[in-house]
């Protein structure tokens, strides 16, 4: 059972956009795993096969305890009932306590679709009498994160102070040469500087280093007082 799951429209989406989450999640213990939707190919310098050892290298580096991807179709990404099934049954089987899911408004259409895909989903999950694998089971938290092409300022619930982790972070994320390097203009600024530069925006709007954003629908819930400092 894990404790966090991040659903990922494409690989190096959750690395790119929550890196630093999870590298701060398993250094508090806790079980992550990232869960692919689609293969992300083709791309101008990608193929299947390199896309997948980039993606196994990224695991490797992230040391996140579970990983897998779904096998829809990339650029075609929809919200039918059998791809809301499929990713029903991970929800069922892993038993996530809280899922990160992309967040709906952007330019790409498959991330829009996945945002809804995971909305479903999590809905589906909790439903009794019928053939879905596992138990029912309700995600209790669903939190959002920001995978956007648009270039749109997004108020967010909540900041992650990821400071300890930007360089292993930035580390996960150069394992896809073939996405932030190969064909790429190397003068400043690089795809990486953009990552990187981002997390430092967010950083300094919680008064620290780097962060990274997330948006919950619903209220969030404090259990103790000293989470607020």
């Amino acid at each position: 059972m894990l404790d966090l799951l991040v659903v990922a429209t494409h690989p190096d989406d959750a690395e790119i956009s929550v890196g630093g989450t999870m590298l701060k999640a398993i250094a508090e213990g806790l079980q992550v795993g990232i869960l692919d939707l689609t293969s992300g190919e083709p791309t101008p310098h990608g193929t299947n096969e390199l896309r997948r050892q980039e993606t196994a290298t990224a695991t490797k580096v992230l040391g996140v305890h579970w990983r897998d991807n779904l096998g829809l179709p990339n650029r075609q990404l929809e919200d039918t009932l059998d791809a809301r099934r499929a990713l029903t049954n991970v929800f069922r089987t892993q038993r996530p306590k809280m899922i990160l899911a992309p967040w709906p408004e952007d330019a790409h259409p498959d991330h829009v679709r996945a945002s809804q895909l995971c909305d479903d989903a999590r809905f589906w999950s909790k439903l009794s009498r019928t053939d879905l694998e596992g138990e029912p089971y309700w995600p209790s938290q669903m939190f959002y994160y920001f995978s956007v092409h648009l270039r749109i300022h997004p108020k967010p619930s909540v900041v992650i102070d990821v400071s300890d982790y930007i360089d292993q972070k930035m580390a996960s994320i150069a394992c896809y040469e073939s996405q932030v390097t190969t064909g790429r203009d190397p003068s400043f600024p690089t795809p990486l500087d953009d990552i990187r530069d981002r997390a430092r925006y967010w950083g300094w709007s919680i008064h620290s280093a780097y962060g990274e954003p997330l948006l919950s629908r619903e209220e969030i819930r404090i259990s103790s007082v000293k989470g607020l400092f």
